[in-house]
């Protein structure tokens, strides 16, 4: 009844207490009308499941996606993660829809590394009742091009599954490929003959990682306040805190997440890869029907470094990508010198992509600004000096007052815990402080607004501690504070010996695993090829030693911390 929804006590007279009454009654029902008009439920719909490997978020994106035509189309979808999926779950599904990409050379995904254990398993089950559809993410500059999903396709159908439509392999430029392959899975006979009703209707759950205008397609070209070079003279490395004013761009991030960067390439890589097809810079060139001059494609469109099997054939040079491993473009014009037009080059060239950067700072700290720990990549190859694109661009061509697109990336699978009293244990050597840095200023704003936090325990490493200690003041100042609990520090060329942070881990063992008995919880962000599979590798030699548990104990420990979101990795 209205009436209980106004206090005893409410200090109305009768005319008041009437008049509230009757108003509260007419929204009540309104609201009982417009529930009733609601369906009930989607239970007319078939189950569909949509299952996901991403390291970098781009597949649990694509996956939301797909959950939206799926129900327009006559089904009830599930979004999960890939290794959600046991045995016993996969025999249970009919119908399962496959998003996943590669990880560096050739491996699946941080949240895909069970699911494809258990399918190259001997324990794999037969599945001759599921019908599935797989779509491969990858990058065809490396050699194992989309291995995760091919391999995924191959085992499923091997276990008895019947494959709904062929699988695509998307490049870094995937949008016209997932468009075709997701309209492609829903036209084929086998859904369409067991679409249920359709239920477009329902309303679809709020989606906190939504974006909100800003996005890849549609960046914003935001303000650059600052480029300071964070190394001291004599460091053999070059690492930049880049400061971006996002005012009035309505964008918003949280700590863990990315930004989304969207370089141009120099200039003078530009004339000379005009000079050496014989392109005049003014001649224009169609990209997806819209008309540029080859000489704006090239800076703004096009990536004019990395060499894939269509550049090869289209420039007309033969043999193989293993014939021109590790070499760019230029260094394939430099050797052949051939002779094509402005359309010719355009349409051998993958579209430029936007780089991610960990966000190095907290929205509580710097209000409407974005910082990044950017290191700047320059290396002698082939005889010629080589600047990283995106890298170089901040350092070189984007001082104070410059604009660069940018738009945030979310990334849910690397968040700092909402548990304010749990600890945290971070490993990030190099730039891999970036997160780390936004996390501890998170809690330090967290800490002054009167919330109580948890301890905080730092790994950090570099070549030099007199040259290399990035954020020295601000860390130390943090320690001093109490906001960063406990600091280790690993400087690999200063003494006899090279010491990583994985060494001041297991030094640090005893303690360390007190923090996860407490429990902590554990970031690492930096290098995929070496640094986190050592440090990784130490966590499990910490968790037998000071756990008093088997080797392979400890690595179902640490599978479990990952399960409980108490383990959680930022790599590339």
């Amino acid at each position: 009844m209205a009436h209980d929804l106004i206090p005893a006590d409410a200090p109305f007279d009768k005319d008041q207490r009437r008049f509230a009454e009757g108003f509260l009654a007419g929204l009540l029902s309104v609201r009982a009308a417009h529930e009733s008009a609601k369906p009930d439920d989607d239970s007319n719909a078939t189950p569909v499941t949509i299952a996901y490997g991403s390291q970098s978020g781009n597949c649990e994106a694509l996956s939301k996606d797909l959950r939206r035509l799926a129900r327009a189309s006559g089904f009830r979808p599930e979004v999960v993660e890939l290794n959600t999926l046991d045995a016993e779950a996969l025999q249970s599904i009919r119908h399962l829809l496959v998003v996943c990409s590669t990880f560096g050379e050739g491996d699946p995904p941080d949240n895909a590394k069970a699911f494809c254990g258990l399918l190259q398993s001997s324990d794999a089950p037969q599945l001759p009742e599921l019908s599935y559809a797989v779509c491969a993410l990858g990058d065809r500059s490396y050699t194992h091009f989309c291995k995760t999903g091919i391999d995924i396709d191959q085992r499923l159908s091997e276990l008895g599954a019947a494959r709904l439509v062929e699988r695509i392999d998307c490049d870094v430029a995937y949008e016209d490929g997932w468009a075709q392959w997701k309209q492609s899975v829903f036209a084929c006979e086998a859904m369409i003959d067991v679409a249920g009703e359709a239920s477009a209707a329902i309303e679809e759950e709020a989606d906190e990682h939504a974006p909100t205008g800003w996005d890849k397609h549609n960046p914003f070209f935001a303000p650059v306040l600052e480029v300071t070079k964070l190394n001291g003279e004599g460091s053999a490395k070059e690492v930049n805190h880049v400061e971006i004013l996002l005012s009035g761009s309505g964008l918003e991030y949280e700590v863990g997440d990315a930004l989304g960067v969207w370089p141009t390439n120099h200039p003078v890589l530009i004339e000379e890869i005009l000079v050496l097809t014989g392109i005049t810079g003014t001649d224009r060139v169609l990209i997806k029907s819209e008309a540029f001059p080859i000489r704006l494609a090239l800076q703004t469109r096009l990536d004019i470094v990395t060499l894939t099997h269509n550049t090869l054939e289209a420039l007309g040079v033969g043999g193989s990508l293993d014939d021109v491993k590790g070499l760019h473009l230029i260094d394939a014009l430099r050797r052949w010198e051939p002779k094509v037009s402005a359309q010719v080059l355009a349409d051998a060239l993958r579209p430029l992509q936007p780089r991610l950067y960990s966000i190095a700072s907290s929205p509580g700290a710097h209000p409407g600004e974005v910082h990044l720990t950017v290191g700047a990549v320059r290396y002698q190859l082939a005889g010629s000096r080589r600047n990283g694109v995106a890298s170089t661009y901040l350092a070189d061509r984007c001082g104070f007052g410059g604009r660069v697109g940018v738009y945030v990336h979310k990334a849910p699978h690397f968040r700092l815990t909402d548990n304010d009293r749990a600890p945290i244990i971070m490993c990030g050597p190099g730039t891999g402080i970036a997160p780390f840095r936004a996390f501890l200023e998170e809690r330090q704003a967290r800490k002054a607004a009167g919330t109580e936090v948890g301890d905080s325990w730092l790994f950090f490493g570099d070549q030099h501690e007199a040259t290399d200690f990035l954020y020295r003041e601000q860390l130390q100042a943090m320690h001093a504070d109490g906001t960063l609990s406990k600091l280790s520090l690993a400087w690999s060329r200063d003494g006899d010996e090279k010491v990583y942070v994985q060494d001041r881990m297991r030094e640090n063992g005893a303690e360390l695993f007190a923090w996860f008995q407490r429990g902590a919880h554990f970031y690492i962000c930096g290098d995929a090829s070496r640094m986190a599979g050592d440090v990784d590798q130490a966590l499990r030699e910490i968790a037998a030693q000071h756990g008093g548990i088997t080797e392979s104990q400890a690595s179902d420990w640490v599978g479990a911390l990952a399960s409980e979101g108490r383990y959680q990795r930022d790599v590339y």
